[in-house]
């Protein structure tokens, strides 16, 4: 029987399905004597890319470990590099030595992020990505590194023939040189972050050549850096930027990764945990944030509709929350605009986002709801 019909089987409740996962994150710990953090998502709901908000749930779990060595499991579906150079900088700022396992899919910025490690963990069904920039234009979005390499070659066609074709006119009259130059800058920017990440940490204790015995100067480093980092960043390499790259492909690239699946207990340990994440995120948890004693979620909520004798224009807004853990029910009153008599057997929505449910006192992050809400109000929550 395969783990996840094992789980299955086992008909966990969310308490129980969580308590197994600090289990297995404890394990994964024990097994490589050092501290561990997840940053995951769940790639196929919305909300799940990284971005700025990231950083002040990852900084609170990070603050819950010691030592001067970890472990990051990592799952997203890719985002702003920016933010991976932030969230590189807490890690960094900590620990000395820092491992980061996949064992699903760390695409894009998910794997610039990963190039940051000393050593980076995978195992057959593990899947890196393309680090082509997407950019956001006229409410498209491409491929930086596609757009400059159409460009180049309408350049070289027309010198090559001594004319531009008609065809191509209205095209470029429509890129302004500040559309060319974010392109560029995007591109040179991840490139430059995996560079410069991959001869600080990944080839730290890189000194002596496999294939020769000589030892490996700075320059050596320099090299294979930025044949690694050109490689990850070509589209035409990849054809499109949600192509997987697997073990084979980062071989070949001559990047070490350590296969985990090679060491049994290790790959039992780390398969039980992704098989439990992956369970957690068929739940309406989208990112998990956690340690073997700690965690953060955040969840999609439905966006609330008044209810009872109130007509949908007027506040209160009263929304009915269940709490994920004992599935109690609880009425929320939400004033928008103004503030509002308390409605019979609600509470106000709470000022610092957090619901602490009165049967179990499980704690919600209501950040995303109150977000959701005022977005699609254009108004504040009045306190």
């Amino acid at each position: 029987m395969g783990v996840y019909s094992e789980y299955l089987g086992q008909q966990l409740s969310f308490d129980q399905l969580s308590a197994e996962r600090k289990k297995q994150l404890a394990r994964i710990s024990e097994l490589r004597g050092r501290a561990i953090i997840v940053y995951a998502s769940a790639l196929n709901k919305g909300n799940c890319s990284i971005d700025h908000s990231d950083l002040l749930p990852f900084n609170d779990q990070l603050s819950v470990l010691e030592g001067n060595e970890v472990d990051i499991i990592l799952q997203t579906p890719g985002g702003l590099a920016e933010v991976v150079e932030d969230l590189v900088k807490l890690v960094r700022s900590r620990f000395e030595k820092v491992g980061i396992v996949v064992p699903g899919a760390a695409y894009s910025a998910g794997t610039i992020f990963t190039m940051a490690a000393d050593e980076i963990l995978m195992c057959s069904t593990s899947s890196l990505g393309p680090i082509d920039a997407q950019i956001m234009s006229k409410g498209k979005q491409f491929s930086a590194d596609a757009f400059l390499e159409g460009l180049q070659k309408i350049k070289e066609e027309a010198s090559k023939n001594n004319k531009l074709e008609i065809a191509y006119i209205p095209i470029l009259q429509s890129i302004s040189p500040g559309e060319i130059q974010h392109c560029e800058n995007a591109q040179k920017f991840s490139r430059t972050l995996v560079m410069n990440w991959l001869k600080q940490y990944k080839f730290k204790f890189w000194d002596i050549h496999a294939s020769t015995g000589e030892p490996v100067t700075d320059a050596d480093k320099e090299k294979r850096a930025e044949e690694i980092a050109s490689a990850l960043c070509n589209q035409s390499k990849w054809l499109t930027h949600g192509r997987s790259i697997k073990l084979e492909d980062l071989k070949a690239l001559r990047l070490q990764i350590t296969d985990y699946s090679n060491t049994e207990e290790l790959y039992d340990a780390i398969n039980r945990y992704y098989t439990l994440l992956q369970m957690s995120f068929e739940t309406n948890i989208y990112k998990v944030y956690e340690t073997a004693t700690s965690q953060i979620y955040r969840q999609n909520v439905a966006i609330p509709q008044p209810f009872g004798s109130l007509p949908m224009n007027i506040n209160p807004i009263l929304h009915e929350f269940i709490c994920e853990k004992c599935k109690t029910k609880q009425v929320i009153q939400i004033n928008m605009g103004q503030l509002f008599p308390l409605q019979s057997g609600a509470i106000f929505f709470p000022p610092n986002n957090i619901y602490r449910c009165k049967t179990c006192n499980a704690e919600s992050n209501l950040l995303g709801l109150r977000q959701q809400i005022e977005a699609q109000t254009g108004k504040k929550i009045i306190f």
